[in-house]
């Protein structure tokens, strides 16, 4: 059993994401939980911070249960090397995953998140994990996390156009959607959409199914 852990509170996400990783691993048991005392969206470091110990305690609850692998379902990788610490199995972040299947995919990607706020923390992450030179640049769309959910088609847009701009500018073979929120971009993308498109969710889950 694979076990998402969506750090904040908003069901409709969690519910976004197991579509997401059943469609990938349709073989494998997963289950998608929602952490409903954390934050309702997580953009920037204060809400990071919030969703930490209500994280921490679905990841010792799955650990329990027997969990082959936990997914951290945010991209800024929230709490992961807290949870690392706590569970009893591998421990996986959407982010990291995503990032790393870029870096293998060619030589240099870029990643487009939700708001500027989100930058700093994804470009800290990049370089933590040894990445910094494969980076192109960290684009932030305009979009609000919720967006995404409650403005398909125009966060969708938003998302497309800034696509462009990387795939123009920053001589990149794949672009990394940075927020568990744009699972549904991929399946959006059109013939001008040239790079790859890596959902950090698709990723971990198949990394976790192979743990």
């Amino acid at each position: 059993m694979i076990v998402i852990i969506n750090p904040n509170s908003t069901v409709a996400m969690t519910k976004a994401m197991l579509a997401t990783a059943q469609a990938a691993c349709p073989d494998m048991t997963i289950e998608a939980w929602t952490s409903h005392d954390g934050p309702p969206v997580i953009q920037g470091p204060e809400d990071g911070e919030a969703c930490v110990p209500p994280l921490l305690e679905l990841v010792q609850k799955a650990s329990v249960q027997g969990a082959r692998a936990i997914i951290i379902g945010c991209s800024d990788d929230t709490g992961l090397d807290a949870a690392r610490a706590v569970a009893t199995c591998p421990v996986i972040g959407i982010g990291q995953a995503a990032y790393h299947l870029a870096a293998l995919a060619g030589s240099r990607f870029s990643v487009v998140t939700t708001l500027d706020v989100s930058t700093p923390i994804l470009v800290e992450n990049i370089e933590a994990y040894g990445l910094g030179g494969s980076l192109g640049k960290v684009r932030a769309a305009g979009v609000p996390v919720l967006a995404l959910e409650n403005e398909p088609d125009a966060s969708a847009s938003k998302v497309f156009d800034e696509i462009g701009r990387a795939q123009r500018e920053d001589d990149i073979q794949s672009v990394v959607l940075g927020c568990a929120g744009m699972s549904h971009i991929p399946a959006r993308a059109g013939p001008e959409v040239t790079v790859r498109l890596i959902d950090g969710v698709k990723a971990a889950v198949q990394i976790g199914a192979l743990l």
